[in-house]
């Protein structure tokens, strides 16, 4: 019987290595056409606005070290802090749901004030 939590952790791992090293198209190949996305801006739902979105912010990355990652069957939670010029301590959650090798839906939540920048 093949370990689900591994197959879909590793196929997480795989996503989020790939769009935190700035390659967005590598990223997208774990993810289902039928995704289904919840984040911050109510705009982002589906596998094209998940693409625009996260093709805006990768050239602001400059890092994004893990906290946390926890697995329950085929759901992954990743706790991370996305490091930009604004921030590195902003922390950012992703919860994912895999089936079939390709992840079906992302929930993303983060402190959107925290990445813009303070007044001097």
């Amino acid at each position: 019987m093949p370990n689900i939590d591994h197959d879909a952790l590793s196929i997480v791992e795989a996503y989020h290595l790939a769009w935190t090293s700035g390659d967005v198209d590598g990223a997208l190949t774990h993810i289902s056409n039928d995704v289904r996305c919840f984040a911050p801006d109510e705009n982002v739902s589906t596998k094209d606005d998940w693409r625009e979105y996260l093709a805006g912010f990768v050239p602001m990355l400059t890092g994004a070290p893990e906290h946390a990652r926890m697995t329950n069957g085929n759901r992954v939670a990743l706790w991370y802090f996305p490091q930009t010029a604004v921030t590195t301590t902003t922390l950012a959650s992703e919860l994912f749901t895999v089936e079939d090798g390709q992840i079906v839906e992302i929930r993303l939540a983060f402190d959107r004030l925290g990445y813009v920048p303070r007044e001097r």
